[in-house]
C-alpha cells in the first residue's frame, strides 16, 4: 500500500506550541475543564470543530483580492449566485455570515408552538433553533446506526416505516419540514444514500410536506454515494451532489465545511412565497439579501471553493486519511463508530472508559484525558450535548457517548494524525478509570459550548 499524501504543497506555515502536562492541567482548571473555554495558543492539535477550521487555497486567497465590497449588487455575489443555482438547481439564494443563521430564519418562520420537524439527527445548532421557537425536534436515524461497531454503507439513512408513522400520529398540519442532514454527523459523521433521499421525497410529496437538506458535508456525502451506491461510478461527485439537492424544497448549508472557507452559509429556496418572508428576516437579521452578513471577498472565496471542494484528488485524500485515523484506532483496541465517517472519527467513549457511570459523562472524561495527554482539544458528542432532565431533575442520558475528532480540511499533514495515534497509548493504559465529572455551571441551551465541569473525586 502506498503511503497517504496530501495532494497539495504548504505556502504558509502556522507555529504550534508545545506545552507540558502541568501546563495544560492548570489551562483546563481556568477553562472549567471545558474545551471550548480553551485558548487556541493552548492546543497543539485542534480536533474540535471542521467548521470555519479548514485552510483556503492560492486561489481562494486570490479571489478575496478580486472581492467586490460593493453593498448591493456586487460581482462576488454574482458570482456566488450562480455557482450556487447551478449547484442546487434552486433559483432563490440567501447568503447568510453562517449556517445556523441560515437555520435561524428559515426554522423560525416555518416553525412556532406545536409545530414539529422530523430529521435523520438533528444537530446541536439546529435543534436549538427549533426549540427556541416553541418547536419540537424529533429523530429518527436507521436503526443500522443503533449499533456503532457493525458495518453498514448508509448509516445515516432516515428510518422510513417511523417517518410515515410519525406522519400518520402528528398529521401533516403539524409537521413543519421532513430535514435530512448530510453527512449525518450526529450519529457519526456517517452518510445518506441516494435512495433513501428519494423515498424521503417521494413520502414527503405524498403528503405535501417540505423537504429540507442540510448539506454542509454535500461533497463528502456524494463520494460515499458513488463508491458504495449502485449506479454511480460513472457520475462525477459534482453531478451526483446536483442530484441529490435538485431533491429538496431548501438546502441550508454552513459553508465554513465544505464550502472550504472560515466563514459563511447559505439558504436556498425553491418556492418564491417562502423566499420573500425569509428575505424580510434576512434583512432584519443579517443584511441585504446580496451580501447577507458577508463581505465581498468572503463570498468570492466561497465561490471558488463550492468548485474546489468536488476535486477527485482532493476528496480521495479528505475521505482516506479520516480513515486512516479510525482504521488505525480500532486496530489499537479503541471503540470507534464502524465506518468511519467523511469528516471525522467518533469514539465510543462509553465503551472505552467502561468504568465510568454514564452520568458523570464519560465522554468528556475522554476529551479531558487527551488534552491532558497530549495537547488535543476534540468535543463530547453524548449526554454533554445531548442529555436532558426529567422533571424530577435526573439526567435522561442521550444514546451515545462518543467523542468526536473533527479533521480541518487541508490544514494537518499525515505526522500530526500519526501523533494523535501516540497519545492514544497513553489513553488505553488510563481507560480503567472510574470517575468522571459533574457539572457545576450551565446554560439553558446549548450548553456544551460553556458549561463549567469539575472533576469527581
Amino acid at each position: 500500500m502506498r503511503t497517504l499524501t496530501e495532494p497539495f504543497k504548504i505556502k504558509m506555515v502556522e507555529p504550534l506550541r508545545i506545552t507540558t502536562e502541568a501546563y495544560r492541567q492548570a489551562a483546563l482548571e481556568k477553562a472549567g475543564y471545558n474545551p471550548f473555554l480553551l485558548r487556541s495558543d493552548d492546543v497543539f492539535i485542534d480536533l474540535l470543530t471542521d467548521s470555519g477550521t479548514g485552510a483556503m487555497s492560492d486561489r481562494q486567497w486570490a479571489g478575496i483580492m478580486m472581492g467586490d465590497e460593493s453593498y448591493a449588487g456586487a460581482r462576488s455575489w454574482e458570482h456566488l449566485q450562480a455557482v450556487v443555482q447551478e449547484l442546487t438547481g434552486m433559483q432563490y439564494v440567501l447568503p447568510t455570515h453562517q449556517g445556523r443563521a441560515a437555520e435561524r430564519i428559515l426554522y423560525s418562520i416555518l416553525g412556532g408552538k406545536g409545530k414539529i420537524f422530523i430529521s435523520n439527527t438533528h444537530f446541536d445548532t439546529t435543534r436549538a433553533n427549533i426549540e427556541y421557537v416553541g418547536s419540537e425536534a424529533i429523530d429518527i436515524v436507521c436503526k443500522e446506526a443503533n449499533d456503532v461497531e457493525s458495518y453498514a454503507a448508509f448509516k445515516g439513512n432516515i428510518d422510513l416505516e417511523k417517518l410515515e408513522k410519525l406522519i400518520t400520529q402528528y398529521g401533516t398540519g403539524t409537521i413543519a419540514a421532513v430535514i435530512i442532514t448530510v453527512t449525518n454527523n450526529s450519529s457519526g459523521g456517517q452518510p445518506v444514500s441516494m435512495q433513501n433521499m428519494k423515498a424521503v421525497r417521494k413520502i414527503c410529496d405524498k403528503h405535501g410536506l417540505l423537504m429540507v437538506i442540510d448539506g454542509c458535508r454535500i461533497a463528502e456525502n456524494s463520494y460515499y454515494i458513488k463508491h458504495r451506491e449502485d449506479g454511480f461510478t460513472e457520475k462525477t461527485y459534482k453531478q451526483i451532489a446536483q442530484e441529490m439537492l435538485n431533491l429538496g424544497d431548501a438546502f441550508i448549508m454552513s459553508a465554513k465545511k465544505d464550502g472550504m472557507v472560515n466563514i459563511g452559509g447559505l439558504l436556498t429556496l425553491k418556492d418564491e412565497a417562502l423566499s420573500v418572508k425569509c428575505k424580510n428576516l434576512l434583512i432584519i437579521s443579517e443584511g441585504f439579501t446580496t451580501y447577507g452578513g458577508l463581505s465581498g471577498r468572503d463570498m468570492e472565496a466561497l465561490a471558488i471553493g463550492l468548485n474546489e471542494v468536488f476535486d477527485k484528488d482532493y476528496l480521495h485524500y479528505r475521505i482516506r486519511s479520516t480513515a486512516y485515523l479510525g482504521e488505525k484506532l480500532r486496530e489499537k483496541g479503541v471503540p470507534v463508530v464502524w465506518p468511519i465517517g467523511g469528516h471525522a472519527v467518533y469514539i465510543d467513549a462509553k465503551k472505552l472508559y467502561a468504568n465510568v457511570p454514564v452520568v458523570e459523562y464519560p465522554g468528556q472524561a475522554l476529551v479531558i484525558d487527551l488534552y491532558l495527554k497530549g495537547g488535543i482539544r476534540c468535543v463530547e458528542v453524548g449526554s454533554v450535548m445531548f442529555g436532558k432532565y426529567n422533571k424530577q431533575g435526573k439526567l435522561v442520558p442521550a444514546i451515545n457517548e462518543l467523542v468526536r475528532m473533527a479533521i480541518p480540511r487541508r490544514v494537518y499533514t499525515q505526522s500530526h494524525i500519526d501523533y494523535v495515534l501516540d497519545i492514544f497509548d497513553d489513553i488505553l493504559e488510563i481507560k480503567n478509570r472510574n470517575k468522571g465529572f459533574k457539572i457545576t455551571y450551565e446554560p439553558p441551551f446549548l450548553r456544551h459550548f460553556t458549561a463549567h465541569f469539575e472533576p469527581i473525586k
